[in-house]
């Protein structure tokens, strides 16, 4: 076995020169190394000369006792342990307790026994090394924290620059965010479509740092990407519920409150899985419609059960949609009372201006005074004017020198696909090709959904957009396209798309028909282009963005045409 013995370097202060040899000779037998001081001041300076490892200091000497160089010993020393064995004849427990509190860590009672002596020294020699290991553990310990919060940094900038690359700065949105830890386990997106709506997602992951951040990137991927190309809002649920599920552990989930405002229609799509309730606020009339969660969180259902089914509610300019994490209902003080709903609920009923909501909801946090125990996220949606808001244009990656200038397509979409499939991002990614054509990307989108819609629920599914005349029938309406599109058996859309040069530009023709029962073509193209009402906006839309626009078939056929001019 081998022997864990080093020589020491050991410092003897002791003012009587016979004790001090006879303890020198004692040491050194013991195979250390020895230093020798007659008084404390000696001491000391042989201290923050040589730095020996253990003192042996005798209490009462001349010039500076004992207890003043064990003080300004241990000072010197800092973290690192020299034990202090003093070197005593007193036995008053007073006396004895005075050198443990000047720093000693042991005690050796005159005269000297050289057993005991050499136990000591070996103890307070094992507690020097425990300590020194210590330290030493302590330093790689910072040393492995400060590399890891590093990588956290480096993380989080990339995860930021993702996370943050959509519309958070937009006029029409207010928002609050406090990480519990460097990274946020509630996440906050915002992008705007092809067709100028914005969606919002408020997601909230299990737990907070960097494990609840994890599943961040993926999601913010699927929302920008599935948001750039136009899908819709049950599309990209399905796709990031599918995704979590597969990427995340079973005891993971993100609790998540996903919008689509859409300021031509005006009117806000919502799903909530496991989010505290939304809130629908009516600039007019005060009254606030709670958009509550009825779904499970993203992640926790495989995909033949999840559910994306959405709610759609109408909206006036100066509404707003207010959402919140479960970190500023679980805000706590320094009694452990939690904020919680009502207290919330007294701040939205004290409100009278509006645009001062969010502003009051901050500042009954901070008079709360409360504790955060988990990430705090709030975020205000506003309905603006269109005209109002400046939707970024969209990024091309081709030189756009070469695209297909003549060409038609048709496709004829049936029951089974109806009710699964949005076929809108395809139909733009194809004619976004053209690359004259991209310059009314937005126009063309909102065109195009419109037609769509329109040839579905009125024509295919018989619905009559009258019902959207109130609040009240708005929803009924989505109830009842819901109802039908589930039991929907037979019946068509078909898009036939034409793309025809003309001079130096071109022409697009889109007509779209339906397999329903038509509509009185005359009386709604009698209606005014511009209007205030929940219901026919569709039609006015499509005049008003398109080149041309006419109905035929007793408005089972509709027909569009878009033009555009030579590339510079």
């Amino acid at each position: 076995m081998l022997s864990l013995f080093e020589p020491l370097t050991i410092l003897i202060a002791e003012d009587s020169a016979a004790d001090r040899m006879l303890l020198s000779s004692i040491v050194r037998r013991q195979g250390h190394q020895v230093l020798t001081a007659a008084n404390g001041a000696e001491a000391v300076a042989a201290f923050r000369e040589q730095r020996p490892q253990l003192v042996l200091m005798d209490a009462m000497m001349p010039v500076m006792d004992g207890f003043e160089a064990a003080q300004q010993i241990k000072a010197l020393a800092g973290e690192t342990l020299v034990p202090i064995i003093f070197l005593t004849s007193l036995t008053e427990s007073e006396a004895l307790a005075r050198c443990l509190e000047a720093g000693g860590d042991d005690f050796l009672a005159k005269p000297y026994n050289q057993v005991i002596l050499a136990a000591k020294i070996k103890a307070m020699d094992r507690l020097r090394r425990l300590q020194a290991t210590v330290l030493e553990q302590r330093d790689q310990i910072a040393r492995h924290h400060e590399y890891l919060l590093n990588e956290q940094r480096v993380a989080k900038a990339v995860f930021d620059k993702v996370a943050h690359s959509g519309c958070l700065n937009a006029p029409n949105i207010r928002y609050l965010q406090s990480p519990y830890a460097l990274f946020n386990g509630d996440l906050l997106l915002a992008a705007f479509t092809p067709a100028g709506d914005m969606h919002v997602l408020l997601g909230d992951f299990t737990g907070h740092g960097l494990p609840a951040a994890v599943g961040a990137m993926p999601l913010a991927e699927v929302f920008y990407g599935m948001t750039a190309k136009g899908y819709g809002l049950s599309e990209m649920l399905r796709e990031m519920n599918a995704k979590l599920k597969r990427i995340l552990p079973v005891d993971m989930f993100c609790c998540a409150t996903l919008l689509c405002l859409s300021f031509q229609r005006r009117s806000v799509e919502v799903w909530n899985g496991g989010m505290p309730d939304g809130y629908l606020h009516s600039n007019a009339s005060g009254e606030r419609t709670p958009l509550k969660a009825r779904h499970l969180p993203l992640g926790v259902l495989s995909p033949p059960t999840f559910n994306d089914r959405t709610e759609v509610f109408p909206m006036a300019v100066g509404d707003r949609v207010f959402l919140l994490s479960d970190g500023v209902i679980d805000t706590c003080d320094a009694n452990e009372q939690l904020f919680g709903i009502e207290r919330l609920e007294e701040v939205f009923a004290a409100n009278r201006q509006p645009d001062a909501l969010f502003e009051e909801i901050e500042q009954a946090l901070r008079d709360f005074r409360g504790e955060a125990r988990d990430d705090v996220s709030m975020v205000e949606v506003s309905l603006l004017e269109a005209a109002q808001l400046n939707p970024p244009a969209l990024v091309y990656s081709d030189s756009g020198q070469s695209c297909p200038l003549d060409w038609s397509v048709s496709f004829e979409f049936r029951a089974a696909t109806l009710k699964r499939f949005n076929p809108l991002p395809y139909l733009l990614q194809l004619l976004l090709e053209v690359h004259g054509l991209r310059a009314q990307s937005g126009a063309l989108y909102s065109v195009l959904a419109e037609l769509y819609s329109n040839a579905l629920e009125h024509g295919v599914l018989g619905l009559d957009s009258s019902l959207k005349r109130d609040a009240l029938g708005f929803a009924r309406y989505y109830q009842e396209r819901n109802t039908r599109l589930d039991q929907l058996q037979d019946g068509y859309v078909r898009l036939h798309l034409q793309v025809t040069p003309e001079g130096e530009g071109g022409r697009l023709s889109i007509r779209v028909d339906d397999s329903g029962k038509g509509f009185d073509v005359a009386r709604v193209m009698a209606r005014p282009v511009e209007g205030a009402r929940l219901s026919g906006r569709g039609v006015s839309l499509i005049r008003q963005l398109s080149r041309k626009a006419s109905w035929s078939d007793d408005g089972r056929s509709a027909h569009v045409e878009f033009y555009w001019e030579a590339l510079a």
